[in-house]
Order: structure tokens, then sequence, then C-alpha cells
């Protein structure tokens, strides 16, 4: 499958397939929901999406460290690194990294606005040292940069059947939706790095604090104004799904099975959230494998007659049969 993606993308530079591959394999290992939404989209533009999830995922994993033990002046000076690498391959399409070489190349066959990757860095950077988030307003400019704009950096390899502007605020919201749904998720093991994603302001409306959240995590213990906080960025998390959705149509038809069946994973993440009654502290809430292969074989049926419509759809009648109709309505 990874030959034709990159054989549809058209890319036969060994090098740059060499690099599409690692993001390929970057998404399969840690995006589970993403990577099985993304092979529902058609398989020249599945390259380009590897390219911008690898990407983020290898500037995740240096934030985390996972399992490296390095410090932060360590991890600070790779993301620096990373950081003018990517700079440098925004403007020469080249790059030191593999991954930067993938997505560098993907933002210039897309057109995407390195404001977007600065603004994804500036996020990154913020990982380093902030821990706790005071209000939603303080979260939502942190989410700007870590979720919002890999909406934005999608649309145009998605395309949109609306002029992009109107699409951009729905793209960015489901950003931010999936990333809220990691945070409620992984609210433990987030703890465990030292940082809290909840708005305080929406824990202490609820008499929890850090204390109390560090208390529950280490003692497997409950206690009712957790859940009560946990229950109330649900739902907050919702409210963010619903302002999302009304952009799914405003996709390319035959991108919109793969968003859809992101949008109805993810959401699936909360379901089981509050099918553990929130004990994200202790358990980690995943999809059924029955859910995701139900909403995987819908995907693909979508696909069949997206594809099925557009290439049966009638041939455009000439401008002179359409300009009439069109005045005609205009007047009225």
């Amino acid at each position: 499958m990874t030959r034709r993606e990159l054989d549809a993308a058209g890319i036969t530079s060994p090098a740059l397939r060499a690099a599409y591959t690692q993001c390929r394999r970057l998404n399969a290992r840690h995006g589970r929901t993403y990577f099985l939404a993304t092979r529902l989209l058609p398989l020249e533009r599945r390259s380009a999406v590897h390219a911008l999830y690898g990407f983020a995922r290898w500037a995740d994993d240096i934030v985390d460290d996972l399992g490296r033990g390095r410090t932060p002046d360590e991890r600070d000076r790779l993301l620096r690194g990373l950081e003018s690498d990517l700079a440098h391959g925004l403007r020469t399409g080249s790059g030191d990294e593999p991954v930067v070489r993938a997505v560098a190349d993907a933002a210039y066959r897309y057109d995407i606005d390195p404001a977007l990757f600065t603004a994804f860095m500036a996020s990154m950077r913020a990982d380093l040292t902030v821990t706790h988030y005071p209000t939603y307003a303080h979260l939502r400019d942190y989410m700007h940069g870590s979720a919002a704009v890999i909406g934005l950096q999608m649309l145009p390899v998605l395309g949109t059947v609306v002029p992009r502007c109107e699409a951009a605020p729905h793209a960015a919201a489901l950003g931010i939706a999936f990333q809220l749904t990691n945070f409620l998720r992984d609210v433990g093991e987030d703890l465990d790095r030292g940082r809290v994603y909840l708005p305080a302001d929406l824990l202490t409306a609820h008499g929890v604090d850090r204390p109390l959240l560090e208390w529950s995590r280490h003692t497997g213990r409950r206690d009712p104004r957790i859940r009560a906080a946990l229950v109330a960025a649900e739902a907050m998390t919702r409210e963010v799904y619903r302002s999302a959705e009304p952009g799914i149509a405003m996709l390319d038809p035959q991108v919109r099975p793969c968003i859809r069946a992101a949008f109805v994973l993810y959401g699936g993440i909360l379901d089981a959230i509050a099918q553990q009654d929130f004990t994200v502290l202790h358990h980690r809430a995943v999809v059924s494998r029955r859910r995701r292969a139900a909403t995987a074989a819908a995907g693909a049926l979508q696909v069949a007659r997206a594809r099925w419509r557009a290439t049966h759809a009638p041939a455009p009648a000439p401008a002179a049969a359409v300009a009439s109709p069109v005045r005609k309505g205009s007047e009225q």
C-alpha cells in the first residue's frame, strides 16, 4: 500500500519516498485511530497527511521524551534544532530529518502556510516549561498551535467545496476537539509527566486541584469532585465537536468519509470514558475493535459511493445554458 500511495502522489525521489514512508510508520504506530481514518482518503492524498502527522508526532516525542531520560535542556536543544531544520526545509525543500523533508515537500505541494508550522513549534516549546493552564482561554491559546493549526494544515490537502476561509474555523475546531479528547483520556499519563491540561478554573469550580488529582492517581481511589470535573470537561469537549461538525460537509466529497470516521472514532473515546464512569486517572479508555471495524466499513462504503458519483456525474452544461438561470435567480 505504501508504494501505491507514493506512486499516486507522484513522489518519485527515493530519498523522499523513504522520508514519507517513515512518516507513515509513525502514523501507523502512534495514531491508530487517525491512521485508520486516513486509509479512507484517496490514495494520492494519504502521503501528505502521513507527513503532517509524522512531523507532529516527531516533535511531540521530543517534548515528552518517551523512555529516553533527556534533561529539559537537552529536549529544548533538540526541539530548537528541529525548528531550525524545519524553517530551512520550508525554504528549500530539504532537511536533515526525514520527517522534515517529507513535511516540507507536502507543504510545497499543497501550498500550506508556513506560519501554521511556526505556531505549532511555539506550542511544542511551551510544553517544556508550562505545566498547567489557569483558564480555558489560556488553554485555547496553547491549542491554537498544538491542534487548531493541524486542522488548518489539512484543509489544502483535503480540499473544500466552499471558500477555504469558510471551512477554516470548523477545521480548527475539529483539531481542538480531538486534542481535548486526548487531554481527557490521558489526564493520568499527563499528570505523571507533571502536566495538567484541564483548565484550573474548570477544576476549581468542582473543588479539584493538582494535589487531589495526584492523590487519586497514586492511590487508585476515586473522589466525586474529580468525577464532576471530568463530566464537565467531557461536556465542554462535546460542544467543540458540535461546532466542528458542519465543516465536514464543506469538504471534498471524496474525503468526507475519512474525516467523518475520525470524528466518530474520536467521539467514541468520549463514549468509552463515560462508559467507564470517568476513571481516566486509573484506566485508559479505548474504542473497541468492533466499533473501529464497523466505522471503517461504513467509511469504506461511503468512499465507494463518493467515487461512483464522481465517475458518473453528468457533464456540466455549457456556460450559455447555465448563465440565464443564474441571472434570473439574482434578479429575484
